[in-house]
């Protein structure tokens, strides 16, 4: 069995197919501050609000994503998973909303031709 690089780096004992992406969401989603240093309690109804994560895994086919890279996505459309007993979020890579990386150009239109 041939492991892919993001297999191998982690540890994770699966092989990601297709264009999946496997994240591990950051910090709880309970409380937050605001910029002005207001306390917002979880239960704050304020609509959609998208979550940030940590691609670890991805599949063969996924273009934009690599290992290491904090993602946005919508947590109304994930499938969790729990591996060696850790949560884990499986995504599409079109549920992906956005890319927060290091490497990322900042004049770059986000278009690959």
């Amino acid at each position: 069995m041939t492991l892919n690089a993001s297999t191998a780096e982690t540890g994770l004992p699966i092989r990601l197919l297709h264009d999946r992406v496997l994240v591990k969401q950051e910090a709880s989603e309970g409380e937050r501050r605001s910029s002005a240093g207001l306390v917002i309690p979880a239960t704050a109804s304020v609509g959609t609000r998208l979550s940030w994560a940590t691609a670890v895994g991805i599949g063969p086919h996924v273009r934009a994503i690599q290992v290491g890279d904090r993602v946005l996505f919508d947590p109304d459309e994930r499938s969790e998973v729990e591996l060696h007993g850790e949560a884990y979020v499986l995504l599409r890579e079109r549920d992906v909303h956005a890319v927060a990386a290091s490497r990322v150009e900042p004049d770059a239109t986000g278009l690959y031709l």
